[in-house]
């Protein structure tokens, strides 16, 4: 049996073997899947390689404070973003082997242009994969409305740029009325694609009726917008029911989401001004129509009111002719109905004149025979007047004014006997019956 070491024997023959093998340093490919800053400003990682998702190999790593602070700078001024987790680095190590803390790598550089390159490779692999897949062009299918009034919004409510979004559509000088709602999501980090994603479904979802989505934030340093490089947040944003716009970096910038929207803009005023120019494009495309429609209808009233002037004229010469025509018909009826007349007057005159003189006759023989009856009646009358009778001797004998043939006389009464001279009071003494008016 071999003879038996301590361990510290067999770190120590571990640490020789390593220095006399081992080159100085190596430049090494990694993932950030850890890094932490200490209080003397060191940084410790946690170093490790990825297969389909799966860590294959893992080491821990330091950069002491003297070189970490040198390292931070040249890599933020290059990149514009700090070293963190999920990053792939180029870096410059030396392999350590502690006979206490065991192998780590300590990091003397690291090459800032590799992780740009690497972002830039996996973003080609990403392009390459969606126009495979047919999706770069598939948002752009939808014909977006003349008029966006209803705006689904995803951003962050702190982002300067969502305040700049709002501003300008609602201070906007054509009085527009813009109706906006905001889904908040986070505009970069770990979890933004994940919540973008989340905010899109949500729309979907939940509010038919927006006319567009509008994806914005401000601008920021090119890793700030890796986020927006997302595969299964450009495969959304394909696939998303309404077109979208993107307004999420400044003129330099172009995420993968920016080339599989429907509308890609820079900034988000771009995008404002973007939905305002389509209320003010078909407000004077409407102003355009209503002055060509209003000239139509002026030509069209023009030609109609010559036609109309021409049937006028030819309606006005038609009747004219046709009143003329009556005329002459009505002046020959008039003609003839005023010989008629007069004929017809003639012969009624001569009528009249007849009768007239019949009538004058015959007048004159009833008021003849009129005035013998009339002298008759007189002479009847004037036989039948009291006057005449007491003339001839006759008397009136009268009781209490009523003449005694119409009462009952007795005796006592006293009588008013009336003779053509004289009135005579008696009293009756006796009464007897006329025998020859009983006989």
């Amino acid at each position: 049996m071999q003879q038996a070491i301590t361990l510290f024997s067999l770190n120590t023959i571990i640490k020789e073997c390593l220095d006399k093998q081992l080159s100085p340093t190596y430049w090494v490919i990694a993932e950030i899947g850890e890094i932490r800053e200490a209080v003397r400003g060191h940084a410790y990682l946690d170093l490790v390689e990825k297969t389909d998702g799966e860590i294959r190999a893992k080491m821990r790593g330091n950069i002491w404070a003297y070189s970490y602070q040198a390292i931070k700078r040249k890599f933020q001024g290059t990149t514009g973003q700090p070293l963190k987790s999920g990053m792939n680095i180029l870096a410059l190590v030396n392999v350590q082997f502690h006979e206490l803390y065991g192998i780590s790598l300590v990091i003397k550089d690291i090459d800032p242009n590799f992780t740009l390159g690497e972002r830039a490779r996996r973003r080609q692999e990403i392009i390459e994969r969606l126009q495979s897949e047919g999706l770069l062009e598939l948002n752009r299918q939808f014909v977006l409305p003349a008029v966006s009034q209803k705006i689904a919004v995803i951003s962050s409510v702190t982002a300067a740029g969502y305040g700049d979004f709002i501003n300008q559509l609602d201070q906007n000088p054509y009085g527009y009325k813009v109706h906006y709602q905001l889904y908040q999501a986070a505009m970069q980090g770990k979890s933004a694609a994940a919540e973008i994603i989340d905010a899109i479904q949500q729309i979907e979802e939940t509010a038919p009726g927006f006319d567009l989505i509008v994806l914005i934030r401000g601008g920021g340093a090119q890793t700030d917008l890796d986020c927006f490089d997302d595969y299964d947040l450009a495969k959304a944003i394909a696939n998303a029911a309404l077109p979208i716009v993107t307004g999420i970096g400044h003129e330099r910038d172009e995420s993968i989401a920016d080339l599989v929207a429907h509308t890609q803009l820079k900034t988000p005023t771009a995008v404002a001004s973007f939905i305002l120019s389509g209320f003010r494009e078909f407000e004077d495309n409407l102003q355009h129509s209503l002055i060509r429609i209003e000239r139509w209808v002026q030509s069209r009233i023009k030609q109609e009111s010559e036609g109309i002037m021409d049937q006028t004229h030819l309606l006005k010469n038609l009747f004219q002719g046709k009143i003329n025509e009556k005329m002459l018909f009505l002046d020959r009826i008039s003609q003839q109905s005023m010989r008629s007349a007069l004929h017809k007057i003639e012969k009624d005159t001569i009528k009249v004149n007849n009768n007239g003189k019949y009538l004058h006759k015959a007048a004159l023989t009833c008021i003849s025979k009129a005035a013998d009856k009339l002298n008759q009646l007189e002479k009847t009358l004037e036989r039948l007047n009291p006057e005449y009778l007491l003339s001839r001797g006759y008397t009136k004998t009268e009781k209490d004014g009523m003449p005694i043939h119409s009462q009952e006389l007795q005796a006592g009464d006293e009588l008013v006997t009336f003779s053509q001279k004289r009135k005579i009071t008696s009293i009756i003494k006796k009464l007897e019956q006329n025998e020859e008016k009983r006989r």
